[in-house]
């Protein structure tokens, strides 16, 4: 029963000068964009779901105020549409298949009739369109002179909970428009990128005698078992140099933070606490901070690695959990109800350690698992609401949320 209760609290576990204070930029004063179909190959679907595919992600740069109306003319015609002759931005794009089965795809940018911006693109397969959409969205955020969104071309690695104690993973992109199913079958739970590259990642096997940790090569499909331990085996973070990892292991019942030297094989115990420490996150080389119930309930806390003394990191909330880095500012879980006969409300609180400020970052449902960006320009986290199982993403400085719904099965874990 301890273990049992121990998995279920790790289950349960979001710039301006200061990225605490909301930054609302009103609506009406962004530019308007529309968005022209020029294409001269694939059927109606496939276009709608490319259209769509793309005005979703020029919403998520938080530019424009993007016209959803699907508009169709010709690639070389002289005048945008009369319907967008008032439209700030006109993105017109042109589809079509070559003789080898790719995807070309031409685009322009038109302002006050003039062609400001012009791009072409080619993929070997048309399903993995949504790339080129998230590039082309990156191409002009760019080219708008706005900070990076270089976090749109990354991959995400999730879990889903398809049956009961069955699991598949999924790499996907941040919309789960594309995914692709890497590992099925078992319980498998918990994945990890394990290097920058995102080629490999690990993730925890519940399907053993004892929890282990896997390690897969995208490249090569490769797989083999890192490490296990009694009652407890996750990964929770992975240093820059992808050469340590934080673990969550409970050889003797105890669950507490291990450091693992990918190149040397050994561990270190990095908290000795008579209660629960879990999923420790990399603030730099020399500090995590972790999820403990040092004060009877779930909190934030810090620590240097080499060193006994802890440090509380947040004071607003009673069951905070599942946390974020990224310089100085922290996301993470805090429940904000206690209803006994019915579903709680979960939602991401942002903080920073240099001001006592906080920020709530969403408002309803069971909001978890946030991840930064790896710039810190955008939250990646899993919601779950009204039975629905979703990705959602915060622009932290547009004070915007985005969610895209899973289509089956209930999202587990990510990262990002």
């Amino acid at each position: 029963m301890r273990i049992l209760f121990i998995l279920l609290f790790v289950f349960s576990l979001s710039y301006a000068n200061d990225a605490t204070i909301e930054v609302i930029k009103k609506v009406e004063s962004l530019p308007t964009m529309a968005v022209e179909d020029s294409s001269v190959s694939y059927d109606d679907t496939f276009r709608l779901r490319f259209f769509k595919a793309l005005v979703a992600d020029l919403n998520v740069i938080s530019l424009f105020n993007v016209d959803r109306h699907h508009r169709k003319t010709h690639y070389n015609k002289s005048d945008v549409m009369v319907e967008n002759k008032d439209v700030d931005y006109v993105l017109r794009y042109r589809m079509s298949e070559d003789d080898d089965g790719a995807l070309n795809l031409d685009i322009k940018l038109i302002s006050a009739s003039n062609e400001v911006l012009n791009k072409k693109y080619r993929i070997s397969r048309k399903n993995v369109y949504v790339f080129v959409s998230h590039t082309i969205a990156y191409d002009i955020n760019e080219f708008m002179g706005a900070p990076s969104v270089e976090w749109m071309k990354r991959r995400v690695v999730f879990s889903r909970v398809v049956a009961p104690k069955k699991t598949e993973i999924v790499i996907s992109d941040y919309t789960l428009a594309y995914q692709h199913t890497v590992v099925k079958g078992g319980f498998n739970v918990f994945p990890k990128w394990a290097n920058k590259a995102q080629n490999k990642f690990y993730y925890t096997s519940l399907d053993g005698k004892k929890p282990t940790l896997k390690h897969v090569d995208i490249k090569t499909g490769k797989s083999k078992a890192i490490i296990s331990s009694e009652g407890m085996m996750i990964c929770s973070d992975v240093s820059d140099d992808s050469k340590k990892l934080l673990l969550t292991m409970a050889p003797k019942g105890q669950p507490d933070v291990y450091l693992y030297d990918v190149d040397t094989f050994k561990t270190k115990k990095i908290t000795k606490y008579a209660g629960i420490d879990v999923n420790a996150q990399f603030m730099d080389n020399k500090n995590i901070v972790f999820i403990s119930d040092r004060l009877g309930y779930p909190n934030v806390f810090s620590k240097k690695i080499d060193t006994n003394s802890v440090e509380q990191m947040v004071y607003y909330g009673k069951s905070n959990a599942s946390c974020s880095t990224h310089g100085e500012y922290i996301v993470y879980k805090a429940r904000e109800s206690s209803n006994v006969f019915s579903t709680n409300t979960f939602n991401l609180h942002l903080i920073s350690t240099k001001t006592d400020f906080i920020r709530r970052l969403t408002a309803t449902g069971i909001n978890e698992f946030p991840r930064f960006s790896k710039d810190g320009d955008a939250i990646l986290f899993i919601k779950n609401y009204k039975a629905q199982s979703s990705i959602g993403i915060i622009r932290l400085n547009y004070n915007k949320n985005y969610l895209f719904p899973l289509k089956y099965g209930k999202l587990q874990a990510m990262d990002w």
